[in-house]
C-alpha cells in the first residue's frame, strides 16, 4: 500500500494566500499547491488528489476558498473528497475568518490573533478577538467541524491582518499555524 500523504488545508486561496503559503513552504518544508489555489476555487478535487499523490515533499499545503459561496462550494467539495480517501491524511487545517454575509461558522480548536496570542476565542478577519469562544465565522468552514480533524486553528486573513502578518515580517501568525500542526502532526 502507498504511504499515508499528510495534508494541511488552508481555508483561503486569494493571492496573499498564495504568495504567503509558497513562502512559508519553503521555509517550513513540505509542497504547496498555490498553483492550484484561486478566490474562488475551481479545479476538480479529482485534480487536487492527483497533484496530492504526485507530491515529493510532506506535508502538502492545500488551499481551498469558497469566495463567499453559501453552503457545500468548490473549496469544500475538495474538503469532502480529500476527508473521504483512505491514502490522505488531514493533519490540521488553518481556518480562516471571513466577513461573510451568510455567517457560516466552524468549530475550533484555538485562535491565534494578530498579536501571535494563542486564544480561546474567535478572531476576525484583522486577526481581533471577537466575543464567540470556540467558533468563528468564515465562507470555507463550513465543514470543518464535521470532519473530526485533529486540529483546525482559527486566524485572521492571511499575509493581511493590518500588516502584522506581511510577508515582509515572515508572516508570523500563519507561520506559528502551522508550526503548531507540524508539531502535533509529527512532522517537526
Amino acid at each position: 500500500m502507498a504511504e499515508m500523504k499528510k495534508v494541511i488545508i488552508i481555508t483561503d486561496g486569494d493571492e496573499y494566500a498564495r504568495k504567503t503559503l509558497d513562502f512559508l513552504a519553503n521555509e517550513l518544508g513540505g509542497t504547496c499547491l498555490s498553483y492550484l489555489a484561486d478566490n474562488p476555487s475551481k479545479v476538480s478535487p479529482e485534480e487536487v488528489k492527483q497533484a496530492i499523490f504526485d507530491a515529493t515533499e510532506q506535508p502538502i499545503y492545500v488551499m481551498i476558498d469558497d469566495a463567499g459561496v453559501l453552503g457545500v462550494g468548490y473549496g469544500e467539495k475538495i474538503l469532502l473528497a480529500l476527508a473521504d480517501d483512505p491514502q490522505i491524511e488531514i493533519i490540521g487545517a488553518v481556518a480562516v475568518a471571513a466577513h461573510t454575509c451568510n455567517m457560516e461558522w466552524s468549530r475550533f480548536t484555538f485562535a491565534i490573533d494578530s498579536n501571535g496570542e494563542l486564544i480561546p476565542n474567535g478572531v476576525d478577519k484583522e486577526g481581533v478577538l471577537i466575543p464567540e469562544v470556540g467558533r468563528m465565522s468564515g465562507d470555507t468552514v463550513y465543514l470543518l467541524d464535521r470532519l473530526d480533524l485533529p486540529l483546525v486553528i482559527a486566524i485572521g486573513d492571511i499575509g493581511k491582518m493590518q500588516g502584522k502578518d506581511d510577508i515582509s515580517k515572515g508572516s508570523p501568525i500563519t507561520r506559528k499555524a502551522i508550526e503548531i500542526i507540524l508539531e502535533r502532526g509529527g512532522l517537526k
